[in-house]
């Protein structure tokens, strides 16, 4: 049986926990009144899926459908921007405080319970072997052509990987791992709210991501972290293919085929997060301003 919004969002509060919870608390943490807690709360214990404010067997399998199972790394690229430390590492692959950017990422899957991790990979390709020392479950796909396509040519080689999956850029440093989620209702973009913004970023509509975009004012600015539910995954199989195979789709980033090219096949949901959460280092200034053993 699907649940309503209402009753996943408390669902997914109490898996988290697998504590009792009060309906206060439950007020607290998802936002609802607690009219609607208290109604929502006598549908789930009807339902079976809630026993004296602790979650049920039959509740956690309630959930399971909107479980993130997989997640793809897109680390194809060749990261110009952070030369001269990518001639010789691939960006994922580089060190920040001592530990690779793509770890943290991968960590944060591994707590989410997420153990089926891919990697595409091009750039230095042989490099992302030491990761199997330390995560040995990690399957890579290749990626022939990423010297002559854009990132779309990634989601290629993965396209079949996309149902109840994460795709993450794998360039970025991960500060809060809480950001990652267990379980997913729907499709969703991570972004930051922006008064202003030079970068990527949407425009959205009842929670809703309408328009993707280079700056903007009250826009969501875009985090290379998406969660595509089962139904959008199958969806995106085919149209990536399509817009692939479509003049100029070569050179266009993998994320325009739900949010622009084929925007009309998807409801994106934007999911919001913090500029202390997570960053992208664009560039090797950058790179010495977070970690001053690079400034030599």
């Amino acid at each position: 049986m699907e649940l309503t919004r209402k009753q996943f969002d408390l669902l997914e509060k109490l898996a988290l926990t697998r504590d009792p919870l009060t309906q206060r608390q439950l007020e607290e943490k998802t936002g609802y009144s607690l009219g609607t807690i208290n109604r929502t709360i006598r549908e789930l214990n009807e339902l079976g899926y809630v026993q004296k404010g602790i979650i049920t067997g039959a509740g956690l399998n309630a959930l399971e459908p909107y479980r993130a199972k997989r997640a793809v790394f897109i680390a194809a690229g060749f990261g110009s921007r952070l030369v001269p430390i990518t001639f010789n590492t691939p960006k994922p692959l580089v060190r920040v405080h001592g530990k690779r950017i793509i770890d943290g990422l991968i960590d944060a899957c591994l707590a989410a319970g997420i153990e089926e991790i891919y990697i595409v990979r091009g750039y230095l390709a042989e490099q992302f072997d030491q990761l199997l020392y330390k995560y040995p479950m990690i399957r890579f796909l290749e990626n022939p052509v990423y010297n002559e396509a854009n990132n779309i040519s990634s989601s290629m080689v993965a396209r079949y990987m996309l149902s109840n999956a994460y795709v993450f850029e794998a360039d970025l440093l991960i500060s809060n791992p809480a950001i990652i989620k267990k379980y997913h209702y729907t499709s969703d973009f991570l972004a930051i709210k922006k008064d202003r913004t030079d970068d990527w970023c949407f425009e959205v509509k009842d929670g809703i991501i309408t328009e993707e975009k280079v700056g903007g004012y009250d826009c969501w600015q875009m985090v290379g972290i998406s969660y595509w539910n089962e139904a959008d995954g199958h969806k995106l199989s085919q149209d990536i293919a399509d817009v692939y195979a479509m003049p100029g789709g070569k050179e266009r980033y993998w994320e325009q085929v739900p949010l622009v090219y084929r925007r009309e096949h998807y409801a994106v949901e934007v999911a919001e997060c913090f500029e202390d959460d997570i960053i992208e280092i664009d560039t090797f200034r950058e790179l010495k301003e977070i970690d001053k053993t690079y400034d030599v």
